[in-house]
């Protein structure tokens, strides 16, 4: 291949081209004034300090700077998940024998082994197989696998030797909508353990959150019947537990949403309540906008603070609670009216009055006990409701208690002993037993911090967790300890819910910036094992009993303050009258001494007689069971062959 020269007119450059260079040349005045570069001083601008401006700032000392020329490259850790390894042995009794080889029959055997015996490499597999059949049968010669060791240690050792719970983090759920709006519920789906709701309140928690919050929603509302409603930030959502990128459903509402639950017998359905004070329902396959509202005039006059799902043959009726005090009772088929309604009135009355109402903050159902059900109050009482009352003393007839100066926070039952509860609210977690009348909490525990949640776990009778305002979750074991938690796990913001899955493998916990946290539970917390159930019950009863002793031990001191009240009472009177009437016969005198005169005093108060005879019937009655009991003397086969005679009897 030969090259090609092209020449043009003197001004155009000159371009000549070969197979393998490119050569292009240009005229020198064409390349502009030459470049000439020198070494010299000279300032170009100069700007003197403003002394007004420096008296704006102050000097500080020490000064710690860093820089980084380079570029930043983002540093992550990821954690995979752990995989368990297992080991099987099989038992091979006649070997490995092809399919064309009935093991049965003992001539077609005997051929394939003469037929593998004359292949070469027989006799080379055999000899390794023997070296490593020695191997094994030395190893096992050289240790005794039936000798038990360590059995002369002493127990103390062994004490110290333990391995601390741990909990890992699987995945983070933020808030797609901005600003974050703070968690109220977190419900598992009853039936897909994977799906989960999360409801996000859009209601600031403080002012500053507020005005932030107004700004933003200010272009984005609506007119919805003559009032202004925004049209975002009311959403909540289903998330699935493996994609924490984008959610699963989503549902509209052009109310504040307060609460909303899965029905637990049909996960289809999810009824909430707004803040307003309506009840609605949505549908959890379709997501969107609600199906079904109360009008306004059946709803709360507050905010709608509390629901639950009971028990019912369409799965279609639930319980709403408001802080203005009312309990209604609602069917989804029929959203016009209320079913029933009752006030959280303290005083046992029909004719209840809505100014001395409890708000409701709290309602728990459990389905295998359809009859009753939990209610709490801002005022820190529960009530026991009866579904089967037609009128309201007889809905709260099981009466109610004061167990917290502060509003009720969550009420749940344990899932292996429903009698018992998990009641949180101000600073402390109690557990409380429906059995015990007189003084219903067994178990109480305090903390610095107040505490925004509790829940017990699905799988371990024994396990619960509280969270609190400072991001402190506990986890407590009351068969490992009753006074302090096994384990606690700790976050940057506040907790304000937290649940269980199902199956008790996953905790989600809810922040208060708006974040989801999934937490993988430690072997040991996540697994039960069979005498669980047993001892936790024996704690509970334990618990219970010495509950009682110290009822008692109250009352006897309040009979012992009653009866020094009585004599004090009596000496006032007797000095009073001597200094009235000084001519009076001796023996009319009270002498407080006399044990017959101290009779008298404390047999003349009629509280104190009716108290006094209360505790002799029942008394009388103990005495009267002791003496109804039948001691059948068995002999042993010692006394039987060696029956004494008559005389040595009479004798």
């Amino acid at each position: 291949m030969s090259g090609m020269t092209t020449s043009s007119h003197p001004l155009q450059p000159l371009i000549v081209m070969h197979y393998n260079q490119f050569i292009y040349s240009r005229e020198r005045r064409r390349f502009g004034r030459q470049c000439l570069f020198s070494d010299r001083t000279q300032l170009m601008f100069s700007i003197n300090p403003n002394m007004k401006l420096r008296r704006n700032y102050i000097l500080r000392n020490p000064v710690h700077t860093g820089t980084q020329l380079s570029d930043q490259k983002a540093f992550s850790m990821v954690e995979t998940e752990n995989v368990t390894y297992a080991e099987h042995g099989m038992y091979h009794y006649e070997g490995g024998w092809p399919k064309e080889v009935n093991i049965n029959d003992e001539e077609s055997t005997l051929r394939y082994r003469k037929k593998i015996e004359r292949e070469d490499a027989w006799g080379q597999q055999v000899m390794t197989l023997i070296a490593d059949t020695t191997a094994v049968i030395e190893q096992n010669n050289a240790v005794n696998i039936y000798q038990e060791f360590f059995i002369d240690l002493p127990d103390e050792i062994c004490e110290q030797i333990k391995f601390d719970f741990e909990s890992r983090q699987k995945n983070i759920f933020h808030d797609p909508y901005t600003p974050h709006r703070p968690i109220s519920v977190i419900d598992w789906a009853p039936n897909d353990v994977k799906r989960f709701l999360v409801l996000h309140t859009n209601i600031p928690l403080n002012r500053l959150e507020a005005i932030e919050r107004l700004k933003i929603l200010k272009s984005k509302t609506i007119k919805v019947e003559g009032r202004l409603e925004t049209t975002e930030g009311n959403n909540f959502y289903i998330w699935d537990l493996e994609n924490p990128l984008k959610p699963m459903v989503d549902f509209t509402s052009t109310e504040i949403v307060r609460k909303t639950f899965f029905c637990p017998k049909d996960e289809n359905w999810i009824a909430g309540g707004l803040h307003s004070g309506k009840v609605c329902l949505w549908d959890a396959r379709t997501g969107g906008a609600r199906i079904c509202v109360c009008p306004l005039e059946a709803a709360h006059r507050e905010a709608t603070s509390a629901l639950c799902w009971v028990h019912s043959k369409t799965n279609t009726e639930f319980y709403t609670g408001s802080l203005d005090g009312s309990v209604k009772y609602w069917d989804g088929r029929d959203m016009e009216t209320p079913i029933q309604e009752i006030l959280l009135d303290p005083v046992l009355t029909d004719s209840q009055s809505r100014p001395r109402s409890h708000g409701v903050t709290v309602l728990e159902f459990e389905y295998t006990i359809p009859v009753r059900f939990i209610i709490g109050s801002d005022m820190g009482s529960i009530f026991v409701g009866n579904r089967k009352g037609m009128t309201p003393s007889e809905t709260l007839s099981a009466g109610n208690y004061r167990i917290f100066s502060g509003p009720i926070r969550t009420i749940e039952r344990n899932p292996f002993f429903v009698k018992n509860f998990l009641i949180t609210g101000d600073w402390c977690a109690k557990v409380w037993a429906e059995e015990c009348k007189g003084s219903p909490t067994t178990l109480l525990i305090k903390k610095k911090n107040e505490i925004f949640c509790g829940t017990w776990s699905t799988v371990r009778c024994s396990l619960f967790v509280t969270g609190d305002a400072k991001g402190e979750l506990d986890f407590w074991d009351l068969l490992l300890h009753q006074r302090q938690p096994i384990f606690t796990f700790k976050f940057s913001h506040a907790i304000v819910c937290a649940k269980f899955r199902p199956d008790g493998e996953y905790l989600a916990v809810a922040l208060s910036n708006g974040d989801i946290q999934i937490l993988e539970m430690d072997p040991a917390l996540k697994h039960s094992t069979s005498k669980d159930k047993a001892l936790i019950a024996a704690v509970i009863f334990i618990i219970i009993m010495i509950t009682m002793f110290e009822r008692e031990q109250l009352r006897c001191k309040l009979l012992d303050g009653r009866v020094e009240e009585i004599k004090l009472k009596r000496k006032s009177d007797v000095i009073e009258e001597k200094k009235s009437t000084f001519l009076k016969r001796e023996d009319d005198i009270m002498n407080a001494d006399d044990p017959e005169e101290f009779l008298r005093i404390i047999t003349g108060d009629t509280e104190f007689k009716e108290a006094l005879n209360t505790f002799q019937d029942q008394v009388y009655k103990v005495d009267k069971k002791r003496q109804e009991r039948e001691y059948v003397m068995e002999r042993t086969d010692f006394e039987a062959d060696f029956e004494p005679s008559e005389m040595e009897l009479k004798s």
